[in-house]
């Protein structure tokens, strides 16, 4: 469970799930429910304080008990092994239940895949964990793939990239999982005069959309790191695509080369046929490591014969790569024409006074929904709304034009970097309700 949770968050969790038994730090125990389960202290480190001993007196009886001694329970592969919850990022989060079964499928990918992609042994890969594990990204890597490698885990107690630069001189790390806000505060690091982390042989980024001009500026300043993308969800164990750069392909956009254990097809929107590489569709899967459902949420479907419906709109190219376009929940639907929000905010990033951005859509009497791009100006910029509609126009099919801009100080995003669309609609609803005679805002539309 993400310890930064609310407590109204945690009473939900603990509503879901029903637990025996909690195991939890000090801190974080204080935010449970008075009528939560039997609550174990968990030490901050394996070496607590004399004083600190009495506290954490039954978590030392547990780590000395015999297992023997315990009455054995029949465990299926097809048993509930872990439940995590997806991000919420476009509603309501979700208990996603996932089975022995499926954390089987995602430790044999690493013990019969992944260590194939090294030129040296495993075992001497050193990996930076600054992600956290209650993550399915952490979880899969650190908490148990890595592990089975043999392979050396450094755990960050949290994130800082001073922390983190150090850590990797300290200790030689030589590959760095991440997401796209940790590969910005790296570059800005670099900017700054900080290492060039000459022991990193590889850093590959997932959980969240990556723009074009963040990868670019991090090849150009880490050379000689093989930098690639991966997709997986919580839904699939984190099992989806690695990237795989070889000397001919060296496809940084894309997220990758299909798990071997893993099926997946792109699905036409309309006909519900599959398409060729090159269109664009929903991306379903299939395999081992789907989960078993959502906790407490059958009506919520997203399985058909065994397909998981990923809800992403994706493309395969002709040599088998894939590439995530958006998702169908974000696709905005302009007099029929169907828009992806990644295709805007690919051309409005680069444009030179803009530092950030994020498109959604509106509702709009005439064309049902318009595209609405929240910009971040550069300091000191005096970019216009108009000046910013007319930039895109010029790039963009008559139908894909920016309708509607609103200067704003930052965009909200998850951790992982995943842009918050739902508080943006939620905003536009408000201005929307609040202004229909108020047209003061620093807004312009075509």
């Amino acid at each position: 469970m993400n310890p930064s949770s609310s407590r109204a968050e945690i009473a939900d969790r603990l509503r879901d799930t029903a637990p025996s038994l909690v195991l939890a730090s000090p801190d974080n125990a204080a935010k449970l429910p008075p009528s939560a389960a039997p609550v174990v202290l968990v030490p901050e480190t394996f070496h607590p304080t004399p004083s600190a001993g009495h506290e954490f007196a039954p978590f030392r009886s547990l780590l000395d008990s015999d297992a023997d001694d315990l009455p054995s329970a029949e465990v299926g592969q097809d048993d509930a092994a872990a439940v995590l919850y997806s991000s919420g990022t476009s509603g309501r989060s979700k208990g996603v239940v996932l089975t022995h079964r499926n954390l089987i499928a995602m430790v044999e990918l690493f013990v019969r895949f992944e260590a194939s992609q090294y030129a040296r042994p495993a075992c001497d890969n050193v990996y930076l964990a600054a992600l956290p594990m209650f993550h399915v990204y952490g979880l899969s890597l650190f908490a148990a793939g890595l592990l089975s490698l043999g392979s050396t885990v450094v755990v960050m107690r949290r994130f800082d990239v001073g922390e983190a630069v150090r850590a990797v001189h300290r200790y030689k790390v030589t590959h760095l999982p991440l997401v796209p806000p940790i590969m910005a505060a790296l570059l800005r690091a670099k900017a700054t005069g900080a290492s060039s982390l000459d022991s990193l042989v590889q850093v590959s980024s997932g959980a969240a959309p990556l723009n074009g001009k963040l990868v670019q500026d991090f090849i150009k300043a880490f050379p000689h790191v093989d930098f690639i993308q991966g997709y997986g969800m919580t839904e699939s164990t984190a099992v989806g695509t690695r990237g795989f750069n070889t000397s001919k392909h060296k496809k940084y956009a894309s997220v990758g080369l299909l798990a071997p254990n893993m099926h997946a097809k792109i699905v036409d929107l309309e006909t519900g046929l599959c398409l060729p590489p090159g269109s664009c569709g929903e991306l379903w899967l299939h395999g081992p490591a789907i989960m078993k459902g959502y906790l407490n949420d059958e009506d919520t479907c997203t399985r058909n014969d065994g397909w998981l419906q990923t809800g992403d709109l994706a493309y395969f190219d002709s040599d088998g790569y894939l590439y995530i376009v958006g998702r169908l929940k974000d696709t905005i639907k302009y007099k029929g024409f169907q828009i992806a929000p990644a295709d805007l905010e690919a051309v409005l990033v680069q444009h030179p006074e803009i530092v950030d951005v994020a498109v959604t859509s509106a509702e709009d009497e005439e064309a049902g929904e318009i595209p609405v791009a929240f910009v971040v100006r550069r300091s000191g910029s005096h970019l216009t709304c108009v000046q910013v509609m007319e930039y895109v126009a010029k790039q963009v099919s008559p139908y894909k034009k920016v309708r509607k801009v609103i200067f704003v100080e930052a965009i909200p995003k998850s951790a992982a970097g995943k842009v918050l669309r739902r508080l943006l609609k939620d905003s536009l609803r408000i201005d929307a309700a609040a202004s229909r005679s108020d047209h003061t805002k620093p807004s312009a539309r075509l």
